[in-house]
Protein backbone atom coordinates (compact mmCIF):
# COMPACT_ATOMS: atom_id res chain seq x y z
CA UNK A 1 0.00 0.00 0.00
CA UNK A 2 1.40 3.39 -0.97
CA UNK A 3 1.29 6.37 1.41
CA UNK A 4 0.88 9.89 0.12
CA UNK A 5 4.08 11.91 0.64
CA UNK A 6 2.16 14.76 2.29
CA UNK A 7 0.51 12.39 4.74
CA UNK A 8 3.87 10.80 5.59
CA UNK A 9 5.36 14.21 6.28
CA UNK A 10 2.49 15.14 8.58
CA UNK A 11 2.84 11.86 10.49
CA UNK A 12 6.58 12.37 10.86
CA UNK A 13 6.17 15.91 12.18
CA UNK A 14 3.53 14.75 14.65
CA UNK A 15 5.83 12.05 16.01
CA UNK A 16 8.72 14.53 16.30
CA UNK A 17 6.51 16.99 18.18
CA UNK A 18 5.41 14.25 20.56
CA UNK A 19 9.02 13.26 21.28
CA UNK A 20 10.05 16.88 21.95
CA UNK A 21 7.07 17.41 24.26
CA UNK A 22 7.99 14.28 26.23
CA UNK A 23 11.63 15.41 26.62
CA UNK A 24 10.53 18.84 27.87
CA UNK A 25 8.11 17.26 30.35
CA UNK A 26 10.86 15.03 31.79
CA UNK A 27 13.26 17.97 32.16
CA UNK A 28 10.55 20.02 33.84
CA UNK A 29 9.93 17.30 36.41
CA UNK A 30 13.65 16.91 37.11
CA UNK A 31 13.99 20.62 37.79
CA UNK A 32 10.81 21.04 39.82
CA UNK A 33 12.58 20.23 43.10
CA UNK A 34 15.56 22.45 42.41
CA UNK A 35 15.76 26.06 43.56
CA UNK A 36 17.03 28.60 41.08
CA UNK A 37 19.84 30.83 42.29
CA UNK A 38 17.67 33.94 42.05
CA UNK A 39 14.73 32.51 43.95
CA UNK A 40 14.03 33.12 47.67
CA UNK A 41 14.75 30.54 50.33
CA UNK A 42 12.89 27.24 50.17
CA UNK A 43 9.42 27.24 51.71
CA UNK A 44 9.21 24.27 54.03
CA UNK A 45 6.32 22.84 55.99
CA UNK A 46 7.63 21.24 59.15
CA UNK A 47 6.90 17.66 60.03
CA UNK A 48 6.67 16.78 63.73
CA UNK A 49 10.21 16.75 65.08
CA UNK A 50 11.62 18.28 61.89
CA UNK A 51 13.06 21.80 61.91
CA UNK A 52 12.56 23.70 58.63
CA UNK A 53 15.86 25.47 59.26
CA UNK A 54 17.57 22.17 58.50
CA UNK A 55 16.76 22.84 54.84
CA UNK A 56 19.05 25.86 54.98
CA UNK A 57 21.71 24.61 57.38
CA UNK A 58 23.64 21.39 57.48
CA UNK A 59 26.84 20.27 59.17
CA UNK A 60 27.76 18.47 55.96
CA UNK A 61 30.28 20.39 53.80
CA UNK A 62 29.00 21.87 50.55
CA UNK A 63 31.78 20.09 48.72
CA UNK A 64 34.43 17.47 49.55
CA UNK A 65 37.27 18.90 51.64
CA UNK A 66 40.52 18.34 49.81
CA UNK A 67 44.02 19.32 50.86
CA UNK A 68 45.85 21.77 48.62
CA UNK A 69 48.65 20.27 46.59
CA UNK A 70 51.19 22.72 47.99
CA UNK A 71 50.64 22.22 51.71
CA UNK A 72 51.19 19.61 54.38
CA UNK A 73 47.87 19.09 56.26
CA UNK A 74 49.64 19.02 59.62
CA UNK A 75 52.33 21.61 58.98
CA UNK A 76 50.41 24.66 60.23
CA UNK A 77 49.80 23.28 63.74
CA UNK A 78 53.36 21.96 63.99
CA UNK A 79 54.74 25.43 63.29
CA UNK A 80 52.80 27.11 66.08
CA UNK A 81 54.97 28.01 69.08
CA UNK A 82 54.08 26.41 72.40
CA UNK A 83 53.50 28.45 75.56
CA UNK A 84 52.91 27.48 79.16
CA UNK A 85 49.24 27.11 80.10
CA UNK A 86 47.97 30.06 82.15
CA UNK A 87 45.96 28.14 84.72
CA UNK A 88 45.11 29.06 88.30
CA UNK A 89 44.75 25.91 90.40
CA UNK A 90 42.14 25.98 93.16
CA UNK A 91 41.39 23.51 95.90
CA UNK A 92 38.25 21.37 96.02
CA UNK A 93 36.38 23.61 98.43
CA UNK A 94 36.99 26.75 96.37
CA UNK A 95 36.11 24.85 93.20
CA UNK A 96 32.76 23.85 94.67
CA UNK A 97 32.11 27.42 95.81
CA UNK A 98 32.86 28.84 92.35
CA UNK A 99 30.79 26.27 90.50
CA UNK A 100 27.86 26.78 92.87
CA UNK A 101 28.07 30.55 92.53
CA UNK A 102 28.12 30.38 88.74
CA UNK A 103 25.13 28.05 88.74
CA UNK A 104 23.25 30.32 91.15
CA UNK A 105 23.80 33.22 88.75
CA UNK A 106 22.98 31.31 85.57
CA UNK A 107 19.84 29.60 86.86
CA UNK A 108 18.20 33.03 86.91
CA UNK A 109 18.76 33.45 83.18
CA UNK A 110 15.48 33.80 81.31
CA UNK A 111 14.42 34.58 77.76
CA UNK A 112 13.10 38.15 77.67
CA UNK A 113 11.13 39.82 74.88
CA UNK A 114 10.43 43.24 76.41
CA UNK A 115 13.28 45.72 76.71
CA UNK A 116 13.97 49.02 78.39
CA UNK A 117 15.32 51.99 76.42
CA UNK A 118 18.02 52.38 79.06
CA UNK A 119 21.38 52.66 77.27
CA UNK A 120 24.03 49.97 77.60
CA UNK A 121 27.72 50.93 77.62
CA UNK A 122 29.41 49.89 74.38
CA UNK A 123 32.34 48.48 76.36
CA UNK A 124 30.01 45.94 77.97
CA UNK A 125 28.82 44.72 74.57
CA UNK A 126 32.41 44.49 73.33
CA UNK A 127 33.40 42.39 76.34
CA UNK A 128 30.39 40.11 75.79
CA UNK A 129 31.46 39.49 72.19
CA UNK A 130 35.04 38.93 73.36
CA UNK A 131 33.76 36.11 75.57
CA UNK A 132 32.10 34.51 72.53
CA UNK A 133 35.43 34.78 70.77
CA UNK A 134 37.13 32.58 73.39
CA UNK A 135 35.13 29.52 72.30
CA UNK A 136 36.86 26.44 70.89
CA UNK A 137 36.51 25.75 67.16
CA UNK A 138 37.42 23.11 64.61
CA UNK A 139 41.14 23.50 63.75
CA UNK A 140 41.00 26.91 65.47
CA UNK A 141 39.23 28.44 62.45
CA UNK A 142 36.98 30.63 64.65
CA UNK A 143 34.10 30.54 62.12
CA UNK A 144 31.88 33.26 63.57
CA UNK A 145 31.10 36.92 62.97
CA UNK A 146 29.00 39.05 65.31
CA UNK A 147 27.44 42.11 63.69
CA UNK A 148 26.38 44.52 66.44
CA UNK A 149 23.60 46.82 65.25
CA UNK A 150 22.73 50.01 67.13
CA UNK A 151 21.44 52.12 64.23
CA UNK A 152 17.63 52.43 64.68
CA UNK A 153 16.98 52.42 60.93
CA UNK A 154 18.93 49.23 60.33
CA UNK A 155 17.27 47.54 63.31
CA UNK A 156 13.87 48.53 61.87
CA UNK A 157 14.82 47.04 58.50
CA UNK A 158 15.90 43.79 60.16
CA UNK A 159 12.60 43.65 62.05
CA UNK A 160 10.66 44.19 58.82
CA UNK A 161 12.57 41.41 57.03
CA UNK A 162 12.08 38.97 59.89
CA UNK A 163 8.41 39.71 60.56
CA UNK A 164 7.43 39.37 56.91
CA UNK A 165 9.03 35.92 56.76
CA UNK A 166 7.77 34.92 60.20
CA UNK A 167 4.19 35.63 59.19
CA UNK A 168 4.60 33.13 56.35
CA UNK A 169 6.40 30.71 58.68
CA UNK A 170 3.52 30.71 61.17
CA UNK A 171 0.88 30.47 58.44
CA UNK A 172 2.39 27.77 56.24
CA UNK A 173 5.87 26.52 57.07
CA UNK A 174 6.00 25.63 60.73
CA UNK A 175 3.06 23.28 61.02
CA UNK A 176 0.30 23.23 63.63
CA UNK A 177 2.30 21.36 66.30
CA UNK A 178 5.18 23.82 66.26
CA UNK A 179 2.86 26.85 66.27
CA UNK A 180 0.92 25.40 69.20
CA UNK A 181 4.11 24.75 71.20
CA UNK A 182 5.46 28.31 70.82
CA UNK A 183 2.04 29.89 71.34
CA UNK A 184 2.03 28.43 74.86
CA UNK A 185 5.08 30.60 75.55
CA UNK A 186 3.33 33.73 74.29
CA UNK A 187 5.26 34.22 71.04
CA UNK A 188 4.07 34.83 67.49
CA UNK A 189 5.31 36.35 64.23
CA UNK A 190 5.58 39.84 65.75
CA UNK A 191 9.14 40.68 66.91
CA UNK A 192 9.08 44.21 68.40
CA UNK A 193 12.14 43.47 70.52
CA UNK A 194 14.34 43.45 67.42
CA UNK A 195 14.32 47.24 67.23
CA UNK A 196 13.41 48.08 70.84
CA UNK A 197 16.59 46.77 72.49
CA UNK A 198 19.58 49.16 72.45
CA UNK A 199 21.71 46.61 70.58
CA UNK A 200 20.90 43.78 68.22
CA UNK A 201 23.63 41.20 67.70
CA UNK A 202 23.34 39.20 64.48
CA UNK A 203 25.41 36.01 64.73
CA UNK A 204 26.86 34.68 61.47
CA UNK A 205 28.40 31.30 60.79
CA UNK A 206 31.41 31.45 58.47
CA UNK A 207 31.18 28.39 56.23
CA UNK A 208 34.68 29.09 54.88
CA UNK A 209 37.38 31.75 54.98
CA UNK A 210 40.31 33.10 53.01
CA UNK A 211 43.94 32.20 53.62
CA UNK A 212 46.72 34.83 53.51
CA UNK A 213 47.59 33.61 50.01
CA UNK A 214 44.03 34.27 48.84
CA UNK A 215 43.02 30.63 48.61
CA UNK A 216 39.92 29.17 50.25
CA UNK A 217 40.30 28.31 53.93
CA UNK A 218 38.24 25.34 55.04
CA UNK A 219 36.20 25.76 58.21
CA UNK A 220 35.57 22.46 59.96
CA UNK A 221 32.46 21.95 62.11
CA UNK A 222 31.56 25.58 61.49
CA UNK A 223 27.95 25.25 62.71
CA UNK A 224 28.94 23.44 65.90
CA UNK A 225 31.78 25.88 66.58
CA UNK A 226 29.62 28.97 65.99
CA UNK A 227 26.89 27.55 68.23
CA UNK A 228 29.33 26.93 71.09
CA UNK A 229 30.56 30.51 70.72
CA UNK A 230 27.00 31.85 70.81
CA UNK A 231 26.29 29.82 73.94
CA UNK A 232 29.26 31.35 75.72
CA UNK A 233 28.13 34.79 74.57
CA UNK A 234 24.67 34.13 76.05
CA UNK A 235 26.23 33.30 79.40
CA UNK A 236 28.25 36.52 79.24
CA UNK A 237 25.11 38.56 78.52
CA UNK A 238 23.41 37.24 81.65
CA UNK A 239 26.54 37.47 83.81
CA UNK A 240 26.87 41.15 82.84
CA UNK A 241 23.36 41.83 84.14
CA UNK A 242 21.60 42.10 80.78
CA UNK A 243 18.91 40.03 79.06
CA UNK A 244 18.27 38.68 75.58
CA UNK A 245 16.14 36.32 73.51
CA UNK A 246 17.48 33.79 71.01
CA UNK A 247 15.59 34.53 67.80
CA UNK A 248 16.21 32.35 64.74
CA UNK A 249 15.90 34.17 61.38
CA UNK A 250 14.19 31.34 59.49
CA UNK A 251 14.24 31.94 55.71
CA UNK A 252 15.85 35.39 56.19
CA UNK A 253 19.46 34.38 55.76
CA UNK A 254 20.16 35.90 52.34
CA UNK A 255 18.25 39.13 53.04
CA UNK A 256 20.10 39.74 56.32
CA UNK A 257 23.43 38.96 54.71
CA UNK A 258 22.77 41.48 51.95
CA UNK A 259 21.49 44.17 54.32
CA UNK A 260 24.51 43.87 56.60
CA UNK A 261 26.93 43.51 53.66
CA UNK A 262 28.36 40.17 54.70
CA UNK A 263 30.06 37.82 52.21
CA UNK A 264 28.32 34.85 50.60
CA UNK A 265 30.31 32.50 52.84
CA UNK A 266 28.47 33.73 55.95
CA UNK A 267 25.00 32.64 57.14
CA UNK A 268 23.01 34.46 59.82
CA UNK A 269 21.78 31.87 62.32
CA UNK A 270 20.85 33.83 65.43
CA UNK A 271 19.47 37.25 66.39
CA UNK A 272 20.22 38.46 69.92
CA UNK A 273 18.68 41.74 71.12
CA UNK A 274 20.70 42.95 74.10
CA UNK A 275 19.60 45.29 76.88
CA UNK A 276 17.88 45.72 80.24
CA UNK A 277 14.41 44.25 80.78
CA UNK A 278 11.49 46.68 80.87
CA UNK A 279 10.01 47.36 84.32
CA UNK A 280 6.83 45.41 83.52
CA UNK A 281 8.62 42.34 82.10
CA UNK A 282 7.06 38.99 82.90
CA UNK A 283 8.22 35.49 81.90
CA UNK A 284 6.47 32.11 81.71
CA UNK A 285 6.48 30.10 84.94
CA UNK A 286 8.73 27.35 83.61
CA UNK A 287 10.30 24.43 85.45
CA UNK A 288 13.66 23.17 84.22
CA UNK A 289 14.56 19.50 84.13
CA UNK A 290 16.23 18.23 87.31
CA UNK A 291 19.84 17.09 87.22
CA UNK A 292 18.92 13.40 87.12
CA UNK A 293 17.06 13.98 83.85
CA UNK A 294 19.97 15.67 82.06
CA UNK A 295 23.06 13.90 83.46
CA UNK A 296 24.01 10.25 83.22
CA UNK A 297 26.95 8.99 85.30
CA UNK A 298 28.75 5.85 84.17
Amino acid sequence: MEIDNGLALRIGLSLLAAVIAYILLVKSKNKSGERASNEPAVTVTARPGKDPAEEEFSDEPDEPVEDSDDEDPGAALEQLPRIKLDHEPVDGEEMCRRSQHFYDVMKKRRTVRTFSKRPVPREVVENIVRVGGTAPSGAHTEPWTYVVVSDPEIKAQIRDIVEREEEVNYDRRMGTTWVKDVTLLGTDHSKPYLDEAPYLIVAFEQTSGVRPDGKKKHHYYSRLSASISAGMLLAAVHYAGLVTVTSTPLNCYAALRDLLERPATEKAFLLLPIGYPSEDTTVPDLVRKPLEDIMVMT
